[in-house]
């Protein structure tokens, strides 16, 4: 389904507004519309606005694009369709409910369909599902009896018929419905189970299947048990978010007491308005800019590191959630392992066969059949008394076994050289392919054809083996009893043509075997042993059956199999009767083979402080020798298999009896896990003590959850997110981890044999598993530290110069009147300190080497403390004590003109901030350097053309010069005159600072009172006439300065701007106030330079002692590790 256009425009518009900065300087950039509230140009607002805007538009837009291309290359595969026409082409986007669809082999099915017919000749087909359910095994499938007998796939077409089918639910496992035929006399009707479906993202193992739509869309069981992707916003954008409100905060409680200093006099509150303008800089809103920036330099080097090749960044707004993350979730299948099996042992109780001893095992098997006929029959004779049996016969016999009892097919195909029909016929080796459900025994099968015993054919009735001498060995099946989930083992009868033998073969579980076999002392223990090296063990058994005893179980049988009532009871408990004293043969040993390196990168992951879970969709003992192949199980640990319970005080028991182990690894089954995940299953006892087992699931150095469906890996890690409220990474690399993946904090998609399908959903895409190690490590340890270094900069380069304007203000009256104005604090954020603080983002406290030799580096991260309360208060701290030292530094300082105070605070200001970024940085890059001179050299050069720089009154619509080639400052004209607040004099629109004559007379404004606070003025070593505006006067042309207005032997150089002038300043709009010009002659003389000078050292020269000190007796952790 397409969303409009137009909605996920709005979805990205409110999820950049959920910010409260971004919101916050939305409403301010409005707020620049009130001509009484205007600070400045509207571009200084909206501007840096709307390229925030635009980056994480565009960034989102060439997502959905992508999407959009994936979709439509997913939904654009051809398939063919049967029709009154003939074989049409179809796109599987046009695929509807009715249709007869025709499936290929090695295609993936394309929506939920009844199986109808098949090209196979034994009527059935091989299913592969691992991209719905995670299982390897190959599900074998059954048309429709009725419609596989009609001659051709077109006469479907002819027959009048309907299916019933249930309706669309999430359960993958189990169908229901009927299969009518109208057109039959009598109608034909059958029912259809789980055996007769194709669901959508399987794929034909075996031949060309035809069946019919029953489901599409968001109907299909794949897509039911897929999540809805969610916005992923990072656990940093939120602590920054919080941080944001803090400051939000503090500008709000300093704009409340600039006005409360004033006593809240006349229009108090839209004084209060005016300084939350002035001081937005506490705010700032280049943050969200430079972490955007540093979130895309982040993926950027995440793509070109070499050292983990093929790695795609899908999702670039979460790359420093990589260096965060507390417990990993993993498939097992794909992911951890290769889905290759491979025959590693060969167990006879006196002796064993590794892979360096088959040759002695094909040896012996190619004696048995190459010996005498007499001795040769008397090795296959059943032995009517105890002998002990030569090794050669115990290896043939054990041999002969392992290539009967499976349900693998051998397949035939046309290879270009021999035609399908004569290569079964010859049974050509080269063209022989083997089918089955389960990997495990198609290995065991390759193994037996190895050491010289081939299964050649094979139908629902007979099997046929070769010899090493080329013999031909026909077997009758007379029964087969599969592998069950609940059985844990597998049987077949056969009779061998040759002599007439009957045998009854078994292999399963040791847990379920040992019981079975014949009593022995070596079982137990070689089991423990082959299990310790994470093979997957089977027992194999026989019992030899004669004619009479066949004959009376048959019946037996039969008769169960016709029962109406307990059927499935009835029917174990007869075969049960021959499951008792079986003649042990051996025990076989396949491993599943790791992905390369997984074991030393599950060993960095434990060491780094993250508790990896497996979520798989196999059995439980698959899933438990993986774990303890891949050693996410120690050797040393002992393992808790969480019992299936199914009332509530079996729950209490079995969780007190989880509870007293210590240091154990949990295996729970997805049967268990449905009571803590699912609020309907009333009877599932777990989902009363949902807490306490999760708490105590989560004390587990290691967690594996076994047949786990699609949903349930998904609710699983939602679980894991409320109830710890750390972050989770999930891995995965089939359809059936998707859920898993977009509900995970971050998810990494493998791209495998599995297909693509995880990976292009995931935040993360790499080739292989190892490269994980690396993507947390180095990455995404690297990604957040820097982005907590980068973010503490830019709120520090904001409450510098935002404590700066709160000293100026606070000094001269509490005005609401700008520091700095127009192109000086534009380029303060920008062009004179962006490239260095930005530069920030390639710094690097350790080599990425280092970072992976110790991954105890990693634990720093997981508490979060590059980015705390506690270091944004120091560096708030040093912001209000480098901003304070700058502005009281240039007060003090500055000699007989008062805009040298811009030109020495400004200076200082910029100086300090490259100095201390330089203090900041641990590993210097040469791009760093080139920040720091490039944005030194921008100040330099700016400087030569400041003096040029004129500023347009907005209010009179005309460019103001200054009288003199002295700094100027503008004011608004109807506040420079001395005839009262409420009298206007249009013809002052500017003031030269230039000193007046001495004995010029001042005549006092009949309105005002000249109140200049002396005192604080001289306090600071400034006079209080130096800021010359209007008529009024101290009094009398003489200071005491005691606030008396009279002066005491000093004659004053120009007038005085008394306090009912700066009330009248302030309340002016603030659009007709001017930049401070700098000086170009005073920056040249040697007095500003060592004034300069003194300033940016009494700044940061304590900080770097401090700092200095820090490192020299509390040395931070990786310090420690490296020396």
């Amino acid at each position: 389904m397409v969303r409009p256009p137009g909605e996920e425009g709005t979805e990205v518009l409110f999820n950049q507004f959920k910010y409260f900065f971004n919101l916050y300087f939305l409403l301010l950039a409005c707020s620049q519309f009130v001509n009484e509230l205007r600070l400045g140009a509207l571009y200084t607002y909206w501007v840096p606005l709307g390229f925030v805007l635009i980056i994480t538009i565009v960034r989102e837009a060439v997502e959905e694009i992508r999407c959009f291309l994936r979709d439509k290359e997913v939904n654009s595969q051809i398939y063919s369709k049967l029709s009154t026409r003939g074989t049409v082409k179809v796109k599987s986007s046009g695929i509807q409910v009715g249709d007869l669809i025709i499936v290929e082999k090695n295609q993936r099915v394309p929506a939920d369909m009844i199986f109808l017919r098949t090209s196979e000749r034994n009527g059935s087909c091989f299913l592969r599902t691992d991209q719905l359910d995670g299982e390897t095994d190959w599900k074998l499938r059954l048309p429709v009896a009725c419609t596989q007998r009609l001659p051709t796939a077109g006469d479907l077409l002819q027959i009048r018929s309907y299916v019933y089918a249930e309706e669309p639910n999430i359960d993958i496992h189990n169908f229901v419905g009927t299969f009518t035929r109208e057109d039959g006399d009598p109608p034909v009707n059958e029912s259809l189970s789980i055996e007769n479906t194709l669901w959508a993202s399987t794929v034909i193992a075996s031949g060309t299947v035809v069946g019919v739509v029953i489901y599409t869309g968001k109907e299909l069981r794949s897509v039911m048990n897929t999540s809805n992707p969610r916005h992923k916003i990072g656990l940093f954008d939120l602590e920054v978010n919080c941080l944001t409100k803090i400051l939000f905060g503090a500008l709000v409680v300093v704009s409340l007491v600039m006005v409360a200093l004033q006593h809240f006099a006349g229009r108090w509150y839209l004084q209060i308005f005016r300084f939350l303008l002035l001081f937005s800089n506490i705010v700032p809103i280049s943050l969200r800019v430079n972490l955007d920036m540093g979130k895309m330099v982040f993926s950027w080097m995440i793509k070109k590191d070499s050292k983990i090749p093929g790695t795609v960044v899908r999702a670039s707004t979460i790359p420093e959630q990589l260096g965060r993350i507390s417990y990993l979730l993993t498939d097992k299948t794909g992911t951890l392992t290769m889905n290759e099996m491979v025959f590693r042992r060969l167990h006879l109780g006196t002796v064993a066969y590794g892979m360096d001893s088959m040759d002695e095992v094909q040896s012996h098997v190619f004696s048995a059949y190459t010996q005498p006929p007499h001795d040769f029959a008397a090795s296959r004779a059943p032995a009517t008394t105890k002998v002990r049996k030569t090794i050669s016969s115990r290896v043939h016999e054990a041999v002969k076994a392992i290539a009967l009892v499976h349900n693998v097919t051998p397949v035939y195909e046309a290879n270009g050289v021999t035609d399908q029909a004569e290569a079964e016929q010859h049974y050509e080796d080269t063209c022989r392919v083997y089918q089955a459900s389960s990997p495990d025994e198609v290995s065991l099968v390759q193994w037996t054809e190895s050491v010289g015993l081939t299964l050649v054919g094979r139908d629902q009735s007979s099997m046929q083996l070769r010899t090493p001498s080329g013999q031909i060995l026909n077997f009758t099946i007379l029964q087969i009893f599969p592998f069950t989930y609940e059985s844990k083992r597998m049987g077949i009868i056969v009779r061998d043509e040759s002599t007439g033998e009957i045998t009854f073969y078994m292999k399963g579980a040791d847990v379920v075997m040992s019981g079975i076999v014949q009593y022995n002392d070596w079982l137990e223990e070689e089991c423990g042993n082959m299990a310790r090296e994470g093979l997957r063990v089977l027992v194999v058994a026989k019992k030899s059956l004669t004619e009479d005893q066949y004959q009376d179980f048959e019946a037996r049988y039969v008769q169960a199999k016709l029962s109406v009532h307990d059927r499935s009871l009835k029917v174990a408990t007869v075969i049960e009767s021959l499951e008792m004293e079986m003649e042990l043969l051996c025990l076989t040993g396949v491993e599943d083979q790791l992905q390369a390196d997984v074991r030393p990168t599950l060993e960095i992951l434990r060491n780094a402080g993250i508790k990896v879970w497996m979520l798989t969709g196999d059995k439980l003992e698959t899933a438990t020798c993986t774990a303890k192949n891949a050693h996410l199980v120690t050797r040393n640990q002992d393992i808790h298999v969480f019992r299936p319970v199914t009332t509530r005080s079996e729950a209490h028991l079995e969780l007190n009896a989880f509870r007293r182990k210590h240091d154990c690894a949990l295996v729970i089954s997805g049967d268990s896990l449905e009571a803590s995940l699912s609020n309907v299953a009333l009877q599932v006892c777990l989902k009363f003590y949902e807490y306490e087992f999760m708490e105590l699931a989560c004390q587990c150095p290691a967690v594996v959850c076994c047949r786990c469906a699609p949903t349930q890996k998904a609710q699983i890690v939602r679980l894991l997110k409320e109830r710890t409220g750390k972050l989770t990474c999930a891995v995965g690399d089939g359809g059936n981890d998707v859920s898993m993946i977009q509900e995970a904090d971050c998810g990494v998609g493998v791209e495998g044999k599995e297909g693509k399908q995880a990976s292009l959903a995931a935040d993360f895409s790499v080739t292989q598993f190892k490269h994980l190690g690396r993507l947390l490590m180095v990455h995404g340890r690297n990604s957040y530290k820097r982005s907590a270094a980068l973010s503490q900069f830019v709120i520090h380069r904001s409450l510098c110069i935002s404590t700066m304007q709160a000293v100026f203000s606070s000094v001269f009256y509490f005005a609401s009147v700008p520091l700095y104005q127009g192109f000086l604090i534009i380029g303060y954020s920008t062009i004179y300190t962006m490239f260095p603080v930005f530069s920030l983002v390639l710094d690097k406290d350790v080599k990425s080497e280092v970072a992976m030799l110790y991954p105890e580096l990693y634990k720093d991260l997981l508490k979060g403390r590059p980015l705390s309360f506690k270091t944004f208060l120091i560096w708030v701290l040093i912001s209000i004590y480098q901003g304070s030292i700058i502005m009281y530094g240039a007060l003090l300082l500055f000699e007989s003109e008062f805009v040298h105070i811009v030109a020495i605070s400004f200076t200082s200001l910029i100086l300090t901030e490259l100095l201390m970024v330089a203090l900041t940085v641990q590993t210097w890059h040469w791009l760093m350097v080139v920040a720091e001179l490039l944005s030194l050299a921008c100040y330099v050069a700016s400087l030569v053309f400041l003096h040029e720089f004129i500023e347009f009154d907005r209010r009179r619509g005309e460019i103001m010069r200054p009288h003199s080639s002295a700094p100027f400052l503008f004011f608004p004209s109807n506040v420079l005159g001395g005839n009262g607040p409420h009298q206007r004099l249009p013809q002052v629109s500017s003031v030269s600072l230039s000193p007046r004559p001495p004995n010029t007379p001042h005549t006092p404004s009949p309105h005002c009172t000249p109140q200049p606070r002396c005192t604080r003025l001289h306090k600071l070593g400034m006079h209080p006439c130096l800021l010359g505006f209007g008529q009024g006067q101290c009094g009398g042309g003489t200071h005491s300065g005691q606030g008396s207005g009279h002066h005491t032997g000093r004659k004053c150089h120009r007038p005085l701007l008394t306090s009912c002038q700066i009330r009248t300043l302030a309340k002016a709009p603030m659009t007709n106030l001017s930049l401070l010009s700098i000086d170009i002659y005073f920056i040249a003389t040697l007095s500003f330079v060592w004034k300069v000078t003194v300033i940016t050292l009494v700044s940061c020269l304590p900080l770097y002692v401090l700092k200095y000190l820090r490192r020299r007796f509390s040395p931070p952790s990786y310090s420690k590790l490296t020396s």
